[in-house]
């Protein structure tokens, strides 16, 4: 029989829960195949390019802007080349992770300019020099976007535009406010050129009607009673603003918000993962978008792993598609690429934990040059309580895509109540060119009732895993 591999089931040990298992640095791909109606491919590799040298500090936040890609690493902007030159070009304060906008060229400024929210400072870079914004009217900067020629920030009571001719100025009675609800301004979004001002507990949308005061007027009706819990737990997502957060009274969830509503598309699953996390913690979060080869993937960065949404892979199977990304052996870890950029025709990334860069190739599984771990488990077979003997277990899986030389096992162990698991049984996998390698454990023991499956390898072991094909003999009552 053939059981699937898109995601899997396990019995909390507290509680008799049945919970959902989603596969660890393994990407569902609904692509049929005739042998499947979708594939387990191993999560992206990390490549670091270039060396760190003397550059201190962390990734705080990255831009393609004009064909070059931008980072804030620690204190410092810097501009990287394709081959991992870091070039500094100005302080900007240190703090939490950043956000980064740009503005169109004018006289003032013939390249255009670029803004920097960081440390609760403005600061601008016009090509040449990074300075900071000082008119004392600006106040505390928690974010900022560019829209019809202002830069908006917030200080997390008002919204705050530069002026048009200089955007250094800033005119304190052009000051506007989000008060549909008494709650703080979270963070600041752009969508299709209206801003978005996403509140603890609400979001609201607002439009240039110009004026001589503050330009942009609240568009009503467009409020969604739910707001973000961070800065950064928020982006722009298939034209619409996906967030952490939740309405007065309720659990944080993730919901994609537009037209005056919000759709959640947290499971139960993910919910129950949020909730081992203070809000504090949740707040400290980053969200962020990739459109990839066909994926439309929501990264959730936690503290301990990503969560990983696909709304075009949901679409196809209608059903939510999870995975989990995590730079760790086993168990989890903080998956340490962060900050996707699209330049040099690749996506970029940075390390949240140094000043590293590098980017993304589906070649490898390897997290800068480090082995890490893949798992998934299956739902659990039944057999209408009348037990089986488990001949054989059968991966069909793309195999001899390995490096020179390595010679990986895989391993699969199983459960009979969803929570204490057997000892493991290997497999060698196949060295590089055998392709055409079977995965096959036979003499699997018994079940009397229900049995679930778990398969674990690592990066080293670089397989797309097609089905799983169980031999089993049913037992008379």
């Amino acid at each position: 029989m053939q059981v699937p591999v898109i995601s899997g089931v396990y019995s909390s040990a507290g509680a008799p829960d049945v919970r959902i298992s989603y596969p660890k640095n393994l990407v569902p791909t609904p692509v049929p195949s005739g042998i499947s109606e979708g594939y387990l491919r191993p999560g992206d590799g990390i490549v670091q390019v270039g060396t760190v040298g003397a550059v201190t500090g962390v990734t705080r936040g990255g831009i393609n802007w004009m064909g070059i890609l931008y980072r804030v690493i620690g204190s410092r902007l810097y501009s990287l080349s394709a081959d991992g030159v870091y070039s500094d070009l100005g302080n900007v304060g240190d703090g939490p992770p950043v956000s980064m906008a740009y503005g169109p060229s004018s006289p003032a400024y013939p390249m255009g300019i670029l803004a920097i929210a960081s440390g609760g400072g403005l600061f601008l870079f016009d090509g040449a020099s990074v300075v900071q914004v000082t008119d004392p009217d600006l106040g505390f900067v928690a974010d900022v976007i560019w829209v019809d020629g202002y830069f908006m920030t917030t200080d997390g009571e008002f919204l705050v535009v530069t002026e048009l001719t200089d955007p250094t100025a800033v005119e304190p009675l052009k000051y506007g406010s989000s008060e549909a609800d008494p709650d703080p301004v979270i963070a600041l979004l752009k969508v299709r050129n209206e801003p978005v001002a996403l509140n603890r507990y609400t979001i609201e949308m607002f439009d240039n009607v110009g004026g001589a005061g503050f330009p942009f007027q609240r568009i009503e009706g467009a409020q969604i009673m739910r707001g973000c819990v961070g800065a950064k737990a928020c982006c722009i997502y298939e034209e619409a603003v996906a967030f952490i957060g939740s309405g007065r009274n309720e659990q944080p969830g993730i919901y994609i918000a537009g037209n005056g509503s919000s759709n959640k598309i947290s499971t139960v699953e993910i919910d129950r993962v949020l909730a081992g996390f203070t809000e504090q913690e949740l707040s400290l979060s980053v969200l962020e978008p990739r459109n990839d080869n066909g994926h439309s993937h929501l990264y959730v960065h936690l503290p301990d792993r990503t969560l990983v949404y696909d709304m075009a892979a949901t679409q196809a199977v209608k059903a939510a598609v999870w995975f989990t990304l995590s730079t760790s052996l086993t168990g989890f870890g903080l998956y340490r690429a962060r900050f996707f950029v699209w330049c040099y025709d690749r996506w970029n990334v940075g390390d949240p934990n140094s000043a590293r860069i590098g980017y993304t190739d589906q070649t490898i599984g390897t997290h800068w040059g480090e082995t890490v771990g893949w798992e998934f488990q299956t739902v659990f077979a039944y057999n209408a309580s009348k037990g089986a003997i488990i001949h054989s277990l059968e991966l069909v899986a793309l195999s001899g895509r390995v490096a020179l030389g390595d010679d990986p096992t895989i391993s699969t162990s199983y459960s009979v109540d969803g929570v204490q698991w057997s000892q493991s049984k290997s497999i060698r996998v196949g060295s590089i060119g055998e392709r055409t390698q079977r995965l096959v454990w036979r003499r699997n023991g018994f079940m009397r009732s229900f049995r679930g499956q778990r398969f674990q390898g690592t990066s080293d072991a670089h397989l797309g895993i097609m089905r799983l094909e169980i031999e089993a003999e049913g037992l008379a009552v």
